[in-house]
């Protein structure tokens, strides 16, 4: 019981981490707050992506810090960091100081991920880490969902300085319960791929199965990030939706992914309790998760709303099959003392890809006036991301 506590605190660190990196771009919707900072398309694009410049830069340094240091110091100094960071957001004045405050959130959150799974590598069983990490990461899909329609609120009662300072403060309640109450990971058994003490990096990095990871989680992440940075302002402005409801369709949107994840991932863990192959298993999930995320072009190059907003939600809905399994596959290809390395690399790729989505969308977006080019980059991406997962990542022997 007390395990399945943490997994759940671990989630609900993960559904405060993502309100607070996905505010930002909920505030940008409104015509007010753009016209306050003079911000153009291409500012928009460069405002979103300043988070992910300085977290994707420490998700290697993460990593090993997590592995010397275990999971807890390390998650209470980011998170009290990254609330500290959220909150001040409420009193910039000017471009530069949000996104310097952005830049220090980016800093806070980076060592979320990593010591998250490795918690979860090191107290959950094969049979269990796919629930796990479903109940982990439908915390970033339930923080961009209610995410939101809260920071639509609370900017249209009050302001958007107070929708930070609440939004930063709020969650110090977390901290508290994760010092008081979390006991730092065990190993749950050994694994035989971890009889050697040390696994070097280089070892690592001639992986096959390593650069398939990078590149999968790259294009899985690309459409995540363009969600959360760019699906505000392209319900807003190429579907005309007012803030209120482009507030409930990205909570949908980003709900049915919460939920199919934790489904997904038990789904999968039943299969393998029965004796399925945990590789083969997983990545099938992850497979049939980029192909259904793939119908999202559809919905973005139709004139009609209906069909838009749809696919708005079936696309990133469908993309919950891969979200826990496409995790939990990384923590059984590769040995249990190198996860938070492992984990780094590719928690840095899939941070790579929200500064190319914020960027590439708002550049596409002024060059073309619309968002169809930028459907089509999702599309290509995400196909790269289904040929690498299909034909890189597999089992490879320790070497």
């Amino acid at each position: 019981m007390r395990k399945w506590l943490t997994v759940i605190l671990l989630g609900l660190g993960m559904v405060i981490a993502y309100v607070d990196r996905g505010n930002l771009s909920a505030v940008l919707a409104f015509r007010d707050f753009r016209t306050a900072f003079h911000l153009s398309d291409t500012d928009r694009g460069l405002l979103n992506s300043a988070f992910f410049w300085s977290y994707a830069a420490l998700q290697i340094p993460a990593g090993w810090i997590v592995d010397r240091y275990g999971a807890k110091r390390p998650y209470a100094i980011g998170f009290t960091l990254w609330s500290l960071a959220s909150a001040t957001s409420g009193f910039v004045q000017n471009m530069g100081q949000l996104a310097g405050t952005r830049l220090v959130l980016g800093v806070g959150e980076s060592v979320s991920t990593a010591a998250s799974l490795r918690w979860i590598r090191f107290n959950c069983e094969e049979r269990e880490r796919g629930l796990a990490t479903g109940i982990m990461f439908a915390g970033t899909k339930l923080g961009a969902a209610v995410g939101a329609p809260v920071t639509v609120f609370l900017v249209a009662r009050f302001n958007w300085r107070l929708m930070f300072l609440v939004s930063g403060l709020s969650g110090l309640v977390w901290l508290v319960v994760w010092v008081l109450g979390v006991r730092d990971e065990r190993p749950a058994r050994v694994f035989p791929s971890d009889a050697s003490a040390v696994v070097k990096m280089t070892d690592l990095l001639r992986r096959r199965a390593l650069w398939g990871i990078i590149l999968g989680t790259f294009a899985y992440n690309y459409f995540i990030y363009f969600c959360l940075t760019w699906l505000p302002s392209y319900l807003t402005e190429a579907r005309h939706l007012s803030p209120q409801a482009m507030g409930f369709y990205t909570m949908f949107s980003f709900g049915g992914i919460a939920i199919v994840s934790i489904l997904a991932g038990l789904a999968a863990d039943r299969v393998i309790a029965r004796g399925g192959n945990p590789v083969r298993t997983r990545k099938l999930f992850t497979l049939v998760g980029f192909v259904l995320a793939s119908t999202e072009i559809v919905g973005m190059l139709t004139r009609s709303n209906n069909v838009a907003l749809f696919f708005a939600i079936f696309s990133l809905t469908g993309l919950g099959l891969a979200t826990a399994n496409y995790w939990a596959l990384t923590q059984t290809i590769f040995p249990q003392n190198a996860i938070g390395r492992v984990i780094g690399v590719q928690n840095c790729a899939s941070n790579l890809s929200g500064i190319a989505a914020a960027i590439l969308t708002g550049w596409l977006k002024q060059l073309t006036g619309g968002y169809g080019a930028s459907g089509v980059a999702i599309l290509v991406v995400l196909l790269i991301g289904l040929a690498s997962y299909g034909l890189l990542v597999r089992e490879e022997p320790s070497r």
